[in-house]
């Protein structure tokens, strides 16, 4: 490898999935300040649901996800469920009017370790406190090693039409040492499943630089993936921050294959899943040529968000349950982390915002750039200007930050418009990074570029 790419595979940069960055919330956004943004959101105008769910039946090493073990107990699954119920309606009690929601997804943790029963409850309140459109995507991350028919059965008849499963990597070296021991056989069963009950819209996440992870086993796992005939797939780079992730301490960092074997994997993967029928989407995802996602790249409606590339162009995402993010026209809030503070919070009738950020007209302008830079690999400066109505001027330090890439061949700077090359496609990250007025203002250590 060229020294001058290598150079950029260790850079630690945000993943952009908001900006500013989740770092950059701070604690004078309160409750009030979300109760006021809510309370602004016009009647007319869709918004978009996310339900957090933090418990897993099993611990998996490598996940930096705020989870809780549930293990066998189901009590502390249902009280959160009924704090839940009550958070939903003090939201729905603060916007304007009843209403209409296009989207909603429910993330973890693993949201099916929920009884259907309890499931039901949060569907019902949902209809109940809003208008769930007819065609609304309603999506829902699920485990296979705790899934079966009867949960499946379960979501299609609560209207569920979009379904996550975490593959990860299918070779029984690399599942074990990171904790998550699931066999094709399991997943392709849980599809299966998922298809009998009606649901067709399948998402599959995998990971590459795990654990004794090689470039032959991870295109091994996608071949078996494409077999399957998933509507997506995310690849993933895996993220060691044993810093801040406790659980990840349990991989050995000297199993984890080096900078340059990450981008083999990640490039090796990304092809094989173009030459298997899979449209690139943004940095890290792959549809299926009919899936929406794709139609969205052509007709440049793709968005990012939270949940990572999206369909959903909604300006208001609603976060409820512990730790989760939302975001409004006005600014980012983000719920307590702990679930007893959570709980506390919305037993005394308050909503749970333990720390946001207010927009300011630059953050809007540069999250857009970014977002255009996320989503389809380029940004004329001057469009930006002319939609913000500001001087192409506030891009001129970032110009100067990529003309090294630039020189390395990662970038092109073409008139107003900056765009990435085929070779710097894996660089997003960085490219983004050159546009982050907050980069030099807090010191926090983020995953690689890579």
């Amino acid at each position: 490898m060229a020294p001058e790419i290598a150079k950029y595979l260790t850079m630690a940069v945000p993943r952009y999935t908001s900006y500013p960055t989740a770092p950059h919330f701070h604690p004078g956004i309160d409750a009030a300040t979300q109760r006021g943004w809510l309370t602004q959101c016009d009647p007319a105008t869709p918004i978009s649901l996310y339900l957090h769910v933090p418990f897993c039946r099993q611990v998996c090493w490598y996940c930096g996800c705020n989870m809780k073990l549930a293990g066998p107990r189901d009590a502390p699954l249902k009280a959160y469920v009924d704090t839940l119920l009550a958070e939903i309606a003090l939201v729905a009690e603060a916007l304007p009017a009843r209403m209409s929601v296009g989207h909603v997804h429910f993330g973890g943790g693993t949201p099916t370790v929920l009884s259907g029963d309890d499931l039901a409850r949060i569907m019902a309140a949902l209809h109940a406190r809003f208008a769930i459109g007819a065609d609304a995507e309603i999506a829902i991350e699920c485990d296979p090693r705790t899934f079966d028919a009867a949960k499946a059965n379960v979501l299609g008849g609560l209207g569920f039409n979009r379904a996550s499963f975490g593959v990860q990597e299918f070779d029984p070296k690399v599942q074990a040492a990171i904790n998550r021991v699931q066999p094709p056989h399991m997943v392709a069963a849980a599809v299966e499943a998922l298809r009998a009950a009606g649901i067709d819209s399948i998402n599959f996440d995998l990971i590459y630089g795990l654990p004794h992870q090689t470039t032959r086993m991870l295109l091994a796992t996608v071949t078996q993936c494409l077999a399957l005939e998933p509507s997506r797939i995310a690849l993933f780079g895996y993220a060691h921050v044993p810093w801040a992730a406790k659980r990840q301490r349990m991989i050995e960092a000297e199993a984890l294959p080096g900078a340059a074997e990450r981008l083999e994997q990640a490039n090796a993967a990304a092809a094989a899943l173009v030459q298997g029928g899979m449209v690139a989407v943004g940095m890290d995802h792959f549809a299926a040529p009919h899936d929406p996602l794709a139609e969205a790249v052509h007709t440049g409606r793709l968005r990012r968000n939270f949940q990572g590339y999206t369909t959903d162009a909604a300006p208001t995402l609603i976060g409820i349950g512990a730790t989760a993010i939302g975001r409004t026209e006005w600014g980012y809030v983000q719920n307590e982390s702990e679930t007893g503070a959570w709980a506390r919070a919305i037993e005394a009738g308050r909503l749970a915002t333990a720390r946001g950020l207010a927009l300011t007209a630059d953050d809007a302008l540069r999250a857009h750039a970014i977002e255009m830079l996320m989503c389809f690999g380029a940004v004329d400066v001057d469009a930006v200007s002319r939609r913000f109505a500001v001087s192409p001027a506030w891009a001129d330090e970032a110009r100067a930050l990529l003309a090294p890439l630039a020189a390395d061949g990662l970038v092109t700077l073409e008139g107003s418009r900056i765009a990435l090359t085929s070779a710097g496609r894996p660089f997003v990250r960085v490219v983004a990074h050159a546009f982050d007025a907050y980069a030099a203002r807090l010191q926090r250590r983020h995953s690689a570029a890579v």
